[in-house]
């Protein structure tokens, strides 16, 4: 039996993407193999979005050269953001690799490894909404689910647009038949997936889809990401707070706490704008968690736009953020700006940011001490052997030591006896 060893970078668009490959892989015959050196087909699934991922992909690329030498029947694919961007240059850069596969261009990675030539597809596919593939879950309680690919929103720091393709929503038939199937399998919980699921648009609209998932038996938990503020609607905020199954957490990237850096960053809303979506979302739903992305040292930023940023954040108290410097993408529109900062006020800006908000989500989640939340248990802890993890409703990890009757998928109570920044300690009640 043939074997494959897939190398994920990125976000849960990657991880997800590289589920289907795996499903694809499966469906042939193959098997996963226990490392790279055991495999007959290496696929490197890229993301583009940071330089620093980027960078650790061409460091483990570089490595191939080696086992391609010892093993010359053996097939390397990259897929991803990186094959849509670069394209034939990779295969220029490193002649070892033999398939350059877009995201839109999972589906032809069979034909590709049983044809065994050497292979591109960076095609726009017109049809990626209407293909469903086979995916190997990494999970057997959570579940990644595509209800739309690409994006329209051309920030000027993305490179999204230019490797994922325009906005494609899935129908929401084909969606609802994904879950329940999944429902079938014994998942608890959704995570709908969409560089912007605001805009999806099939049948229905987003807060509809969200209408027609609620519905289905055995599904406990509805989750998605990601969301942009400027097509924020009352009607979503008002599913959250209707819908029992559906979570009380959202995403809402920022980016930026400067009404002109965000006009910079093409975001298409101010942070006045975006600050009256938040106090809408905490009237409707008070308990719920808020997360959000800062992007820092943005070419043009000014220390007093830098001090706008920080401001939001003591203002809002987001639950958590993801926070990185502005990272340089060929081909957008911020890269060939004026004004790009140095490194090192990059830098010194991020340590800040992160600094301010380890703060508040240490304070925020001390308030949750003595409280008992419903968790979705998930599986054993990274803590230990004799401890298991899940989360709360608000998206924030839970563990506890092991409990007589209590497995992965259980929804139960848990007692929150200590908070530390990152997760709630407890017991289970």
């Amino acid at each position: 039996m043939k074997k494959y060893y897939i190398s994920t970078f990125g976000c849960q668009m990657n991880f997800h993407d590289s589920e289907k490959i795996s499903g694809v892989l499966n469906a042939e015959g193959y098997a996963e193999a226990g490392g790279p050196s055991d495999a007959d087909v290496i696929i490197f699934n890229t993301c583009s979005i940071r330089q620093k991922a980027e960078q650790k992909f061409f460091s483990q690329l570089g490595k191939m050269k080696a086992f391609k030498k010892r093993n010359p029947g053996l097939k390397i694919a990259v897929a991803g953001c990186i094959a849509q961007q670069e394209g034939d240059r990779i295969i220029q850069k490193a002649p070892f690799i033999d398939y350059v596969i877009g995201p839109q261009n999972i589906n032809l990675l069979k034909d590709f490894i049983l044809n065994e030539e050497k292979a591109i597809a960076t095609q726009d596919n017109p049809y990626l909404q209407d293909t469903d593939l086979p995916a190997e879950r990494a999970d057997t309680v959570k579940a990644l689910v595509n209800i739309m690919y690409g994006c329209n929103n051309f920030c000027s720091y993305c490179i999204v647009p230019y490797t994922r393709g325009r906005e494609k929503s899935r129908a929401a038939a084909s969606i609802v038949r994904e879950i329940n199937e999944l429902s079938q399998k014994g998942f608890k919980e959704v995570t709908l997936l969409g560089q912007n699921v605001n805009s999806y648009k099939s049948e229905v609209d987003f807060p509809g889809l969200l209408e027609r998932i609620k519905k289905i038996e055995g599904i406990k938990r509805i989750r998605f990401v990601t969301s942009h503020p400027k097509d924020l609607s009352e009607d979503l905020i008002f599913a959250i707070r209707d819908y029992e199954n559906v979570c009380e957490h959202i995403h809402l990237p920022l980016q930026s706490g400067s009404s002109r850096v965000l006009g910079l960053m093409n975001r298409k809303y101010t942070y006045d704008e975006y600050l009256k979506k938040i106090l809408t979302i905490r009237k409707e739903i008070p308990d719920i968690s808020i997360t959000s992305d800062i992007i820092a040292g943005f070419p043009q930023e000014t220390d007093e736009d830098h001090e706008e940023t920080i401001n939001a954040l003591k203002e809002i108290e987001f639950d958590g953020i993801f926070a990185f410097k502005y990272s340089q993408r060929p081909g957008t529109t911020a890269s060939l700006m004026e004004g790009q900062i140095e490194d090192a006020v990059k830098s010194v800006r991020l340590y800040e940011i992160l600094d301010l908000q380890n703060k508040i989500t240490e304070k925020k989640n001390k308030y949750l001490e003595r409280t008992t939340q419903e968790i979705l248990i998930e599986g054993p802890s990274e803590k230990g052997h004799d401890k298991l993890t899940g989360r709360t409703r608000t998206n924030k990890i839970f563990i506890a030591p092991l409990h007589d009757g209590k497995k992965p998928g259980d929804i139960v109570s848990g007692l929150v006896t200590k908070a530390n920044r990152h997760s709630l300690y407890g017991e289970f009640v």
